[in-house]
């Protein structure tokens, strides 16, 4: 009779949480009748290596409400057919998992199904029914009962576990940067797929927008880090757009890297948020050399074309006759530049500041080679880590919110009136900051992803 009173009780259904999916209520139908458990689940995908394979599916936990989507992943166990109470058979996945019920915790095992029709979001199987259960099935919610509001609050997030993320990052290039990213994430457990941008290509309707590369639609990812080049600017933000139509968290969102990658436009957004920059100018008839000139100031003067990284296509003119002659000779090639004043007190040195996730993370003082006013890496230039004022972190911070941008690196002279902001960049390299500061770089930006990619609570519904 005790061991009667200690057991636990079940009725026909039953309230039941999936810690280690993230899933903290859930109404569960208890079948005796059902061998295996099932999860209600839907854009069920493999990924991961083939000795190790993983799944990632996402579930509606609430019936009726679609909006409320929490995205899960698991090592995958098996995959069996099986057979549904209807007579329909199909391959499902099996993954195992903790299941919550009562005081009770068990690793049970659970095949995947889109039980979208279906009342209950999961079905309890007898495998998982411990021996010492007692099922009462005329009567229902003998364990504590939860709440669906737990996906409707903060908890939701908290209970999110740290899983296993499919990542994609958008380059072309084998560089360091896109080494790091991949080795920092693959050691976190993350299966990360390096596509090049150019290789994609897409379907655009409004029923089902489709992402193909290499003759295959691209699977769902939980995040998207975009490590688009200067040339291919246009059809990589485009193929990024894509990604956002799709909902897939995009690390830079295609309208940031657009504006930050125009200099003309980032400088017009920096103006209208009142954030410090060399004075600037821009004309496009040849009639206005002195009057573009005149409103920067004297010389000597910067020109910049417009489509220019690296420190490539930018020139200074020490003088204002110089300054002409660069301006027509640009002009001539009709190329798009604007005129900026020289930040003479910087002398030679710029500070890159590093955003992630709106947070300075690092910083470094970047010093010209020999006599160069440019102080690119790529030029030889040299760097070493620098401890920057509030102002500068401000300045940083303001920067890359302009442009929403999740990571940044934000190019900043130390002129007399405060910092004046270079330049934003999208897609920062992470070698010469990280050899200079000893940080590392695409550990923070893995953990901005993973915070983000974490569930956030659903609005309520009126009525």
């Amino acid at each position: 009779m005790d061991d009667q009173t200690d057991s636990l009780r079940l009725g026909w259904e039953e309230w039941v949480g999936l810690p280690g999916l993230g899933l903290p209520a859930l109404k569960a139908k208890v079948d005796t009748g059902a061998k295996t458990s099932a999860l209600h689940a839907f854009d069920i995908e493999t990924f991961g290596p083939a000795s190790k394979p993983r799944v990632r599916f996402a579930v509606h936990p609430v019936p009726g409400r679609t909006d409320i989507t929490i995205a899960c992943s698991a090592p995958v166990k098996d995959r069996r057919e099986v057979t549904s109470s209807n007579g329909e058979t199909e391959q499902r996945f099996v993954i195992e998992t903790d299941l919550a019920i009562g005081s009770s915790r068990e690793k049970v095992e659970v095949t995947l199904t889109d039980r979208t029709t279906m009342a209950y979001r999961m079905l309890l199987g007898r495998q998982a029914i411990q021996p010492d259960w007692v099922i009462t099935p005329a009567e229902s919610f003998c364990q504590p009962e939860l709440d669906y509001d737990v996906y409707h609050s903060a908890a939701v997030k908290a209970a999110a576990p740290n899983r296993a993320l499919r990542i994609a990052v958008l380059s072309r290039e084998n560089n360091y940067s896109t080494r790091r990213l991949v080795s920092e994430g693959e050691e976190r457990g993350h299966t990360i797929e390096v596509i090049d941008t150019t290789r994609c290509y897409m379907a655009i309707n409004a029923l089902a927008p489709e992402i193909h590369y290499d003759g295959k639609r691209l699977p769902r990812y939980d995040a998207v880090i975009p490590r688009i080049g200067a040339s291919v600017t246009a059809y990589g933000t485009a193929v990024l757009r894509q990604f956002e139509t799709l909902g897939t968290y995009c690390v830079n969102g295609s309208a940031g890297i657009t504006a930050s990658r125009d200099k003309l436009h980032a400088h017009q957004l920096l103006a209208r948020h009142k954030i410090g920059m060399p004075r600037t100018a821009f004309a496009a008839s040849p009639k206005d050399t002195d009057n573009l000139v005149g409103l920067v100031g004297t010389a000597p003067l910067i020109v910049k074309l417009l489509e220019s990284t690296q420190g490539k296509g930018v020139v200074l003119a020490e003088t204002k006759k110089a300054a002409q002659s660069v301006i027509d000779a640009f002009r001539g090639l009709r190329a798009n530049f604007l005129v900026q004043d020289f930040v003479k007190e910087a002398a030679g040195e710029d500070v890159r500041c590093l955003v992630i996730g709106g947070k300075v993370v690092a910083a470094m003082k970047r010093t010209a080679a020999g006599d160069d006013f440019r102080s690119n890496l790529h030029r030889g230039g040299s760097a070493v880590t620098v401890r920057i004022t509030r102002e500068e972190r401000e300045a940083a911070l303001r920067s890359a919110k302009v442009f929403g941008l999740g990571i940044a690196g934000v190019d900043l002279l130390r002129g007399s009136e405060g910092p004046k902001v270079l330049e934003v960049n999208s897609s920062p390299g992470f070698q010469g900051i990280e050899e200079a500061t000893g940080k590392n770089i695409a550990g923070h930006l893995y953990d901005a992803i993973e915070k983000k990619v974490r569930p956030t609570p659903a609005r309520k519904r009126k009525g």
